[in-house]
């Protein structure tokens, strides 16, 4: 959510942002209505005051009237409970004044509310202007010293490369018939040494973001409120990729709850509606958490197999901290390192983006997104053989006060006044997706996967998987 006060004093700010994310939503209807509502709020408490005033004022009059109407004859009785009625109504119509624009506020705050909900956060100067994933911007690469960018997977190890589809069936990795047969199309059933690589990359990145970097370890509900849902930002807008559980269909009292497609969800909720102290700060916190995403609309060759599914597992990280953009870039470009580190002991070759304005999403200010190199993926050449191509595997946000200030966290500053706090959010890794360039950069000629060194201590040692 942004802030009114900032949106009234620079609404251009917001108008272009919405309009570079490319976000429709009618700001100049937002401030009409917050003109019209902070007027409404100003004659109430003008009412309200003279309501108070008029209360003191009165009371001791009508009391005194009324001793005065018990010994009056009965010439002056008429007069005297005239009097009495016309102080006694002064307050009634100041009620009904202030009842009456409280049913204008009630008729004009959803609205109010619904607008500023869809205000997306507006992207940082330095974000490139473009309109989709097309025109995101590439940082850097990194490969390990024996992978040449220049050359093909062929050329690089010397075999053409088995998609990871292909490795998956020959060494029974994963049985995606089964998968379907239990729960419809994106499903997919690990097996044998396919759930221990799985569950092995998931521990080491557990391991690397809170033994390694200090993180603290936190299990999170993945199935929330709508207001967690709100509070973080991914409703209104994505509420289309989220599966609910509408409380009607389900016996006994309850409220309508929704699957998170993110462990991002429950680690920021956990602080929502507190007020933490200065030094308590950077609280951050990693989770692993199962994940589920519709993804509606998906479709196409690249998102065959384990790389766009409904159900997987992801090792997340968060910082939440004071409210300063330098040390949130600081946060955002630590949160990188990380995952670049992880990245690089697992010998995946990957690229930085720099995701422009219309990929950043509602809630970021920036985000870098981290694409692993995949051989199996991309065109064909003549032969039938994918060329490669990158994908994401991660994506690390800064999101400044955006999402602190709908789920009201806040901290007390050196003054003692309560501050919106800044929060970040980065994928320390996500299985199975992850399991895709490790299997198709890692594969032998033979057919059997090198199990990254790195990796080895949580697979019990295990260094090669297949025949």
């Amino acid at each position: 959510m942004i802030d009114l006060k900032q949106l009234r004093e620079h609404p251009d700010l917001f108008i272009q942002g919405a309009a570079a994310k490319g976000v429709d939503v009618d700001i100049p209807r937002l401030l009409e209505l917050d003109q019209q509502r902070r007027e409404l709020l100003q004659q109430q408490e003008t009412l309200r005051a003279e309501q108070k005033k008029i209360g003191k004022e009165t009371g001791p009059m009508i009391g005194k009237l009324k001793g005065q109407l018990k010994s009056a004859d009965e010439s002056k009785v008429a007069a005297l409970e005239a009097e009495i009625a016309g102080l006694e109504a002064r307050p009634a119509a100041l009620k009904q004044q202030i009842q009456e624009l409280d049913d204008s506020l009630v008729s004009i705050e959803p609205e109010w509310q619904q607008i500023q909900l869809k205000i997306p956060q507006p992207p940082d100067p330095d974000v490139p202007r473009g309109t989709n994933a097309d025109d995101n911007v590439e940082i850097r690469r990194w490969a390990p010293d024996d992978w040449d960018w220049n050359k093909s997977f062929e050329e690089n190890r010397g075999f053409r490369p088995r998609t990871h589809l292909e490795l998956v069936h020959d060494l029974g990795l994963v049985d995606f018939e089964r998968g379907v047969k239990v729960a419809g199309s994106r499903s997919y059933i690990l097996t044998g040494h396919g759930m221990q690589l799985h569950q092995a990359i998931l521990a080491m990145g557990m391991h690397h973001i809170t033994q390694e970097h200090g993180f603290r370890a936190t299990s999170v509900p993945v199935l929330v409120r709508e207001k967690a849902m709100v509070g973080t930002g991914f409703f209104p807008g994505g509420i289309e990729q989220t599966y609910h559980i509408d409380a009607d269909s389900t016996p006994g009292p309850g409220q309508d709850l929704y699957l998170t497609g993110t462990g991002e969800v429950g680690l920021m909720s956990l602080h929502a509606d507190e007020i933490v102290e200065a030094d308590q700060l950077p609280m951050k916190y990693a989770t692993v958490s199962t994940c589920f995403r519709r993804e509606a609309g998906a479709a196409g060759k690249d998102t065959a197999g384990l790389y766009r599914i409904h159900q997987f597992d992801k090792v997340e990280q968060i910082i939440i901290d004071k409210a300063d953009e330098q040390t949130s870039r600081s946060h955002h470009q630590a949160m990188i390192g990380i995952v670049e580190g992880l990245l690089q002991s697992l010998a995946l070759p990957y690229r930085l983006l720099q995701c422009c304005t219309g990929d950043l999403g509602t809630k970021n200010a920036d985000m870098i997104d981290i694409e692993c190199w995949i051989p199996g993926r991309g065109e064909e050449d003549s032969s039938g053989i994918p060329m490669g191509e990158f994908g994401e595997t991660h994506s690390a946000s800064r999101l400044y006060d955006f999402q602190c200030r709908r789920l009201n966290l806040r901290y007390r500053d050196e003054n003692g006044k309560t501050v919106f706090c800044h929060s970040l959010n980065n994928t320390v890794v996500a299985s199975p997706r992850i399991l895709i360039p490790i299997l198709e950069m890692h594969q032998q000629p033979d057919g059997s996967i090198a199990v990254p060194e790195a990796l080895q201590p949580f697979m019990n040692g295990c260094e090669r998987i297949g025949p």
